[in-house]
């Protein structure tokens, strides 16, 4: 990260921008975003009437839906070729003591939240985001694919996807409430780089973090 401004009032334009992500990560990230953004449209498309009657043509909603579903995961399999990407996960998987005290603040709705590049609610959205994923896809399949299970694997899986999709949908509009909240986080995300001011406040051990390799 660079040094501190010599003049931190200094209007948002001018002030020294740290580099955050590359473009490998945003094109990872965006079309995730699309993938999932299909399958819970499409969803809503099947389960809910209102919905099912206005766009109609259900067998074509069922197709978008299950291939979305399956290709959700290939973004991130192709983005594992970017260095920035994989040194991004393991920030992602490693929690520290600060990660706690970032728990404890954020429940008692406190300042002095510690955080690397990645703070404890960000990692613990990955974590449960990528294996809800997973579940959803395993459950899928046995709902796509009747033959693979009997009827009751089929009647578990069922009843596990649907209640999981409504968990997922909670989730996601929590962490799409959080970006609207932070502009800034946003900016960082879509142009590769964040205000240093914004970086030192709000992920003040990024620059003493291991750079993972």
């Amino acid at each position: 990260m660079p040094p501190r401004p010599d003049h931190p009032a200094a209007p948002a334009a001018e002030r020294p921008r740290v580099p955050r992500f590359t473009p490998a990560e945003h094109r990872v990230h965006r079309a995730t975003a699309t993938l999932m953004a299909l399958c819970v449209l499409t969803a809503g498309c099947l389960y809910l009437p209102f919905l099912a009657e206005l766009v109609g043509r259900r067998a074509l909603m069922v197709t978008v839906h299950e291939w979305s579903g399956i290709l959700l995961p290939v973004p991130l399999l192709l983005g594992l070729g970017s260095r920035a990407l994989r040194a991004d996960l393991t920030r992602l998987n490693r929690y520290g003591p600060h990660d706690r005290l970032w728990v404890r603040a954020a429940l008692r709705r406190r300042g002095g939240r510690p955080a690397g590049k990645f703070n404890a609610g960000q990692k613990l959205y990955a974590a449960w985001i990528a294996g809800a994923i997973l579940v959803m896809a395993g459950t899928g399949l046995l709902m796509w694919f009747t033959s693979l299970a009997p009827l009751v694997w089929r009647t578990g899986a069922t009843f596990v996807h649907d209640w999981l999709a409504l968990a997922v949908v909670l989730v996601i509009a929590g962490h799409v409430g959080k970006a609207f909240g932070d502009p800034e986080s946003r900016r960082g995300l879509r142009t590769g780089s964040v205000d240093a001011q914004w970086a030192r406040r709000e992920h003040p051990l990024w620059e003493h973090e291991d750079n993972p390799r």
